[in-house]
């Protein structure tokens, strides 16, 4: 499943509308639908859930987006500083990351089941805590497999 959809005109990205209705069936969606993606690409850190906090970029955004019909918090801006620590580098100049996370993140097709293994790992999690949880995420699960998978 493609979880983004780049915008040419605005050169972002949005949360791909299909993806976004799985992710909150599913219980995926903290403050974005991507945030545990993003824990991943951060080398499996909680700094990941901060990949789209790029406000300032959106700002510049934001008339643009409107005229086209994107709402400003929908938008995802690569900022290529994000893309970097300083440990042991950097070894691309900004243009170079920049580019190369679009090129990721435009290809990025995710397994109806890795998305599904991440709704379980949470809801158990949940559960586990007692935070609120999906009671029929089985139910749910078996719907998606039979529409993804055949």
């Amino acid at each position: 499943m493609r979880i983004f959809k780049y915008i040419t005109e605005l050169d972002c990205f949005v949360v791909n509308p299909e993806y976004k209705i799985i992710a909150d069936q599913l219980g995926l969606t903290e403050w974005s639908e991507v945030v545990w993606i993003g824990r991943f690409f951060a080398l499996d850190n909680d700094y990941g859930e901060h990949w789209f906090d790029n406000w300032e970029e959106r700002d510049a955004l934001e008339q643009q987006a409107k005229a086209i019909g994107i709402e400003y918090d929908d938008l995802l801006v690569i900022n290529p500083k994000r893309f970097k620590n300083d440990y042991d580098g950097p070894t691309h100049s900004d243009l170079e990351r920049k580019n190369f996370w679009t090129d990721v993140l435009k290809s990025l097709d995710l397994s109806i089941d890795t998305i599904i293994a991440e709704a379980i790992k949470l809801n158990n999690e949940y559960k586990e805590v007692e935070e609120p949880y999906i009671s029929d995420l089985d139910e749910i699960i078996t719907k998606l497999k039979n529409k993804y998978q055949q």
